[in-house]
Parts: C-alpha cells; structure tokens; sequence
C-alpha cells in the first residue's frame, strides 16, 4: 500500500472502537444505482425478482428507514465520499465540479488507509468534486481482484453495479421478460401501455442487478472471505421512473440498506438475530462516519452523520434531511425533513414545474407516453399536476398512507402543528450544515470566482453570505404577501446579493413592477434576470426582453439560467430566439458537460413547434 499522510483535524473520541491488524473486519460496500426500496421483495414488492438480495437480508439485518440525502448520483456521491452533504459544500448541482478545501476536507478512504486498510473502489466515482483526482482516493479503482483482496487483508472494497442505472429504462421496451400487467403504477403515472411497457423493462433490469450482487457474493464465499467480511448493499439514490429520481418524494429518497454481519462481528449486531427488520432512521450521510467507526478507523470531526452501529453508535435523529439544486440543464430548488411517518418538502422555486423538460429523462418511453397523455387532455388531475408550475411553496405528505406523495396535507388544519415542527427542523438544519444553495448556483460560482475562494469559504463569510439574513428574506419572499411590498423593495438596497435576490423573487412572485424597475439595474445578472421576467408579464415586455437579450448576447454568467428562463416567461420568449439561435457554444463546452448547447437546442426545437 501506498504511503499517504492523513492530516489529522481533530483528536478522536476515547471510546473509538481499537482492533489489531489481524482483527480488523473487512467491508465489501455493494452499491447499485438508481433503484428505490419499492423495486425490491424483501421491500414488499410482490412482482420483484430479487432472490439474491432477499437472501441478503435474512442473513443479515435489512434497514426499513434507510434515505439518501440527494436524489441524484453526483451530489450524493460527493456527500458519501467526504461525510459532509454536498449542499454544505456547495457540490450539489449536478456534474458542478466545484472545487472544495482539500486540506479542511478529506475523503473517508484517506482515513481507512491511515489505519491500515486496502481499498478499492470499482468503478464509479463520480464524486462532483474539483481539484483532486478521486481515483487516486483509491489503492485500487481499476478492477476487482479477489486474490490482492485476500493478500491485503483489512481491505475497504466499494463495487457499483450499473445494471440498474436509470438509462436501463430507456430504449425498447417491448418483448420483456416481466409481464406488463405484473406491476402496480404509480398513483400520477397513467396506466397506457408504454408506461407499464417501462415499468416491466425496469423489472427485468433490477433482476440482472440482483444477479450480479449474488454473483459477487457468492463470489466473496468461494475464495474464503465470508467469516472476517462485512457485507453491505445500499443503492446509491431512489429512482428510477419519472418523478421518481431528481425529486425529493418518498420514492425518490427512500432505498434499500442490508448489512450482513458474520459472527465474528456480532458485538456490531444491531438486533440478537439475523434476519431482523431495522426501524431506524439512517441518512445516507451517516455511513462514511459510521464505516470509519466500526473498522477503529480515525472519524474527523467535520463529518455531519451520526454512527449507526457497533460500540460508538450515536442517538438517532429526529428527521432526515435531504435537498436538491440543478438537475443537469434544469434548475429546481427545493429542501426536505422526514422522519417515519411524515414528508415535509419546501420548494424555493415554486413558480416552476416539477416535471420541465429535460433531455436525459425524455429518453425514456414512460416519460415520453406521460407527457403525451398530459398534452392530449386525457391525463387525470393527479397526473396532469407534476407539469404544470408548482403553485405549493410547502408540501406536507402522510409517507405511510400516501408513498406515492400526491395527498399534499400542507393546508389541512388537522396537521398544522406538524408542519410548523418540521418547518422548523428544517431551518435548524439549513442553519446547521450552513446549506450553500439558497442563492443560484451561478451567483455562487461568480462569487467564488470573483474572491479567489471556494464556494464553501463563501457560504461561511457572513459579509458575502449571511445565512440568517437569506432565510429570513427567502421566507418574507415566499410568503407571497401583498403586505410584504415595502420590506422586499428594502431588500432590494441591501449590500448583500443573498437578499436582493429574494427580495426580487418576492416581487415576482407579487407582480410588482416598481420591484422590478428597481432590480433591473441590480449588479447580479441572477437578480436582474428574475426582474426582467417581472417586466415582460406585467406590461413591460420590450424593457425586460431587451435586459434577457442583453445577457444572452454577452454571455453572461448568469446564461444557463437566461437559457432556461427564455422557455419559462413563455411565448414572449419565442421574440429571444434570435440571440439564443446565434450563440457558439460548442468551442465553450466542448470539454464539458454540454448543459447551456442542450438548452440552446432544445429552445430551437421548441419554438419551431409553437
């Protein structure tokens, strides 16, 4: 093994777990992709074929409360591989790859190499994070090779599985080996014959998925490693349907946790017998500090989790926390808290869509058939709902009665004083973690950017970015109170952008032309762009195109956000296409991800069709 120093932050606790070389147990972390909890037997899903994970679980201890703080890969990826959620950090938006401070935060496998461990990692990483190459975390990122395993015993080994990743549901979905009809729809998906097409071709995926986990299991057996290997399954988000990944609904947070524990561990037995049903509340940022802990590894104090398991185990939080930020050319943001029976969501952008077109999820037949239903008006209320703008600020969801999250409780009396305590959980975790992505994404790089800093340092430079200030003006912003006019205008003076911002989205979401006179001078092109949107529906089109025409022309850094705006302000939009046609992006982002070229194209293709 290498030789790497580990910068040691903090001293660790006295009772940390200690293990000689010989003793330490090794892990085998199987991650498979995509899939939520529902497509699993052991889960309850009557027409799932997963004999091998089932077989996992009852030789093991299956986890029924398990949640992912991202609903996509890349932002949780970058939560896993630091113990510190990706909104903290400011790598929540998809493929970002903004950098962090690597001498503040390491990743955990530095850690387990500090204490003796091998470690591997086939094959995906996808940790969204700049400045360090993640494959270098690793001994090992190429292969799996059980002999070097079995000479370098303690070994950390991670295997992703990929048959069940969200692009297995794309293509044809005819000729399946799951039965179509063998399948229970979503209560918003409609029941046409592409979507249960869908629905079956995914079964088949998650029984290959099943497959291959058994494989590598028995795999692990045949060369002698079950005694001293702890093994542990968990998907690496929910998914994979549409409004299912991306979204902070049940389905899209909720996944499967297995851990199979051998005898020679069993002081880390979470209950007396294998086989047993965990009701534990487990957040996916839990687990780094948690493997660290049960290998007598060094647990760095930055890391958010709690220790689930073995000696060191911490008390079980209240509510799981979860949020999310840009999805690949989109923007959304929104923030949630769950705990066993109860969903809280708070959108910061509800004047959107939860379903806006983007090209990755239009490749799938379900979405392509839903969407149709929706435009030929034979869609029902439900279904019709995920298309249109959100309206909701706050959701509030019974998750045992109502998993698939389409029963929005927010206004109903009865529940009032739930909401009001997991509103107030999720600001006491906001203010907590110090979540970096109450402002655009792109007024957050510009920052950065503009202070040779990171968006990290940012988020925790009350002179850039005073949390408090943001929250406070966010929710003044989104109580969309016409009494509110005089303090949003205020907001509008403010030194700190944070609050000029909401205070502009506050008159938007109140028409307020003065507001958007104000803001359209506004040195951030995030707030001028919202004012401009302002003017164009309220009578002054001419002066808030001429502002959206200005940035795209100049390429503002503000572009992807203008790009995706040109389609939300609506058919005024069609009078911008000329600038958005004469952009020459492909020398820009040619190295890549083509998120602004996709936008730019999809805006040529929908405009040709109004």
């Amino acid at each position: 093994m290498r030789c790497f120093i580990v910068l040691i932050l903090v001293a660790l606790s006295a009772s940390e777990i200690s293990f000689s070389q010989g003793d330490k147990p090794n892990i085998l972390w199987l991650t498979s992709e995509d899939n939520s909890a529902e497509w699993l037997s052991c889960y309850g899903n009557p027409y799932a074929e997963t004999p091998h994970i089932d077989k996992l679980a009852s030789q093991g201890f299956q986890y029924m409360n398990c949640y992912a703080n991202a609903p996509v890969c890349a932002a949780q990826r970058s939560t896993w591989i630091t113990g510190v959620m990706s909104l903290s950090m400011g790598t929540h938006p998809m493929r970002s790859f903004y950098k962090i401070p690597h001498d503040k935060i390491q990743y955990y496998p530095d850690f387990l190499n500090a204490n003796g461990y091998h470690t591997g990692n086939f094959e995906k990483m996808d940790y969204n994070i700049g400045g360090r190459d993640g494959e270098k975390a690793w001994d090992n990122s190429k292969s799996v090779n059980w002999n070097e395993l079995k000479q370098k015993q303690p070994f950390f080994q991670v295997i992703n599985f990929g048959a069940s990743h969200e692009s297995k549901a794309f293509g044809d979905v005819n000729n399946t080996d799951h039965n179509p009809e063998h399948t229970i729809l979503a209560e918003y998906h409609p029941d046409v014959p592409d979507i249960r097409k869908n629905y079956a071709h995914y079964y088949d995926a998650i029984k290959k998925m099943d497959a291959e986990i058994g494989a590598t299991v028995k795999k692990l057996e045949d060369v002698g490693l079950a005694d001293n290997t702890i093994i542990i399954y968990v998907s690496d988000h929910g998914g994979v349907l549409p409004r299912s990944k991306r979204y902070l609904f049940k389905n899209s947070l909720h996944c499967p946790m297995v851990i199979r524990i051998p005898e020679t561990y069993k002081n880390l037995w979470p209950a007396d017998k294998v086989g047993a049903k965990i009701d534990q509340l487990v957040s996916f940022v839990d687990m780094p500090k948690t493997w660290l802990s049960i290998t007598g590894s060094e647990v760095p104090d930055y890391m958010q989790g709690k220790i689930f398991l073995g000696k060191n185990k911490e008390p079980e939080e209240a509510y799981h926390f979860a949020f999310r930020g840009r999805m690949d050319e989109r923007f959304d943001n929104a923030r949630a808290v769950l705990n066993k029976k109860y969903l809280y969501i708070r959108n910061y952008m509800p004047y959107l869509p939860w379903m806006q077109y983007l090209e990755y999820l239009w490749t799938m037949k379900a979405t392509q058939a839903w969407e149709l239903e929706v435009k030929e008006g034979r869609a029902n209320d439900v279904q019709s709902r995920f298309f249109k703008p959100k309206g909701w600020t706050e959701e509030l969801y019974d998750i045992e009665s109502d998993p698939d999250c389409v029963h929005n409780l927010i206004d109903t009396s009865s529940f009032s004083n739930i909401a009001t305590e997991m509103r107030t959980a999720l600001r006491k975790k906001q203010l907590e973690i110090n979540d970096a992505g109450l402002l655009p994404e792109l007024e957050m790089k510009h920052m950065a950017t503009a202070h040779k800093s990171t968006i990290y340092e940012v988020a925790r430079n009350p002179q850039l970015y005073n949390i408090q200030k943001i929250l406070n003006a966010a929710d003044l912003a989104l109580e969309k109170n016409p009494n509110n006019i005089k303090s949003l205008r205020n907001l509008l003076d403010s030194n700190q952008v944070g609050e000029r911002y909401w205070g502009v989205v506050g008159c938007f979401l109140l028409n307020d032309v003065k507001g958007g006179q104000i803001a359209i001078k506004d040195s951030s092109h995030e707030v001028r762009a919202m004012a401009a949107w302002i003017l164009v529906k309220n009578g002054q089109k001419e002066k808030g195109l001429n502002c959206l025409r200005n940035l795209i022309e100049t390429r503002s850094y503000a572009l992807l956000t203008v790009l995706n705006m040109v389609e939300w302000i609506g058919k005024d939009g069609k009078e911008l296409m000329p600038a958005v046609k004469a952009l020459d992006l492909e020398e820009s982002y040619r190295n890549q991800y083509k998120y602004p070229i996709r936008r730019r194209n999809h805006l040529i293709k929908h405009f040709a069709e109004q």
